[in-house]
């Protein structure tokens, strides 16, 4: 197994591991994401059908309507939210949602967010700033 470590900002402090669940595309948490379910439910998304359930998810950034930041925290109520949050460009409607739900968060990564995949094992130490990235070399376990 290889691992990688990146450094970015804190945006919300904490530490989590888990999978990795990662797209290209911007996430907007009203109404692109289940609340109920956690599954994304925008129509073309490149994560369409897949639940962010207990994921590091990584994304770019957040887009849509300022109620996002309730349906994030709604999420971490029900326990459908992601883990941890990992974004490049941290925007506010994402951010609060972490802070009111206590969803560690990074961005600013001097590497591209291109380093993660979907199903990487990722440590986050938000607390001073690193992510672990553990892969899966091809023919070894």
């Amino acid at each position: 197994m290889k691992e990688i470590v990146v450094r970015g900002r804190k945006v919300v402090a904490g530490q989590a591991k888990g999978q990795a669940l990662v797209t290209n595309e911007p996430i907007s948490f009203m109404g692109g994401v289940d609340p109920t379910t956690g599954t994304v439910v925008e129509k073309g998304h490149e994560l369409e059908g897949l639940s962010i359930t207990g994921k590091v998810l990584v994304f770019p950034m957040g887009k849509g309507s300022t109620g996002g930041s309730y349906m994030i925290y709604e999420m971490s109520k029900r326990g459908t939210g992601p883990i941890a949050i990992l974004n490049q460009k941290a925007e506010p409607i994402v951010a609060i949602g972490a802070v009111i739900s206590k969803i560690p968060m990074m961005d600013r990564f001097a590497e591209s967010l291109n380093l993660f995949s979907t199903g990487d094992h990722v440590e986050i130490n938000a607390d001073i700033g690193f992510v672990k990235i553990f892969k899966h070399e091809l023919g070894r376990s």
